[in-house]
């Protein structure tokens, strides 16, 4: 692991900060060492939500509503390895929420948003998780969810060499 010239903890939570940007946004803009450890941890995480996310169970629930009338229904719930490893997930990247559209109204908010409360982890199961599977069964392959592109430019001020890490 590269010390980036930084304090432990500090470095963890500048490395934890940079992968939930990349999950999130797909791409950042950063140093060629920091994007190395960013692509090294962003890959454990996929990995790790790629071998679970098809672990699903559907229970049956007894449903009492206002007026006090009983039904059942059938709710999909996560498995256990699949819950370990949301688990996990959400024990190292940074809780990030939606934002409005710019010119979305309030209750078009309310109702796409409705239910979601981790939106990253919700984002890495339902989005990245079936793309790499996919991508694993019908192309043979496994890992490489990350790239670096040299942008050949450097920082203003220190000169460091600045990369663009993106999700393939």
């Amino acid at each position: 692991m590269r010390k980036l010239k930084r304090a432990t903890d500090k470095r963890i939570a500048l490395i934890r900060g940079l992968v939930t940007d990349l999950l999130w946004y797909g791409q950042i803009e950063t140093t060629k060492d920091k994007a190395k450890e960013v692509q090294r941890q962003a890959e454990k995480l996929l990995s790790k939500a790629i071998r679970t996310y098809k672990d699903v169970n559907k229970v049956t629930k007894t449903v009492t509503d206002d007026k006090g009338v009983s039904a059942e229904k059938e709710v999909i719930v996560d498995g256990a390895k699949k819950l370990a490893a949301r688990r996990a997930i959400m024990s190292y990247v940074y809780d990030k929420q939606e934002v409005r559209e710019p010119k979305e109204s309030k209750s078009d908010f309310v109702a796409r948003t409705k239910g979601i409360k981790h939106p990253l982890v919700e984002k890495i199961f339902n989005v990245y998780a079936p793309k790499y599977d996919n991508r694993a069964n019908e192309l043979g392959l496994g890992g490489g969810y990350t790239r670096i592109l040299n942008l050949g430019k450097t920082r203003k001020g220190d000169n460091a060499e600045v990369v663009l890490i993106q999700l393939i």
